[in-house]
């Protein structure tokens, strides 16, 4: 099992979704982060004053997939967020040692 960790602009989170779940995907956690990468933040223009923005908005998701799926979750996630602009995001993918379904006590791929 692999878990996938992927930050995204947030306006791309419908779009990722809809892919995920045509692809199989079951389910996923969804975070409204801040942060800043290679962009380091930008300036913005409110009420005639400027002023810096050090945190962009972004979402994080992370998905638990059996480990046969995890370059296809990679790809979609990479194709559907991507628009070419500094900021589009990063996935990072590790392993997953265990899973269990707390209603059930299904473990491992049968609890994903």
């Amino acid at each position: 099992m692999k878990f996938v960790i992927a930050t995204i602009k947030p306006f791309k989170l419908d779009e990722v979704r809809t892919a995920l779940t045509e692809a199989g995907v079951s389910g996923m956690m969804v975070t409204e982060i801040k942060g800043f990468g290679a962009q380091s933040g930008h300036t913005e223009i409110y009420r005639g004053a400027e002023y810096a923005v050090n945190f962009v908005p972004k979402v994080k998701l992370e998905i638990a997939v059996p480990s046969a799926m995890v370059d296809q979750i990679v790809s979609i996630i990479s194709d559907t967020a991507r628009t070419g602009k500094i900021g589009d995001g990063k996935i990072f993918v590790l392993d997953l040692q265990a899973a269990m379904r707390v209603r059930t006590g299904d473990t491992n791929e049968d609890a994903l």
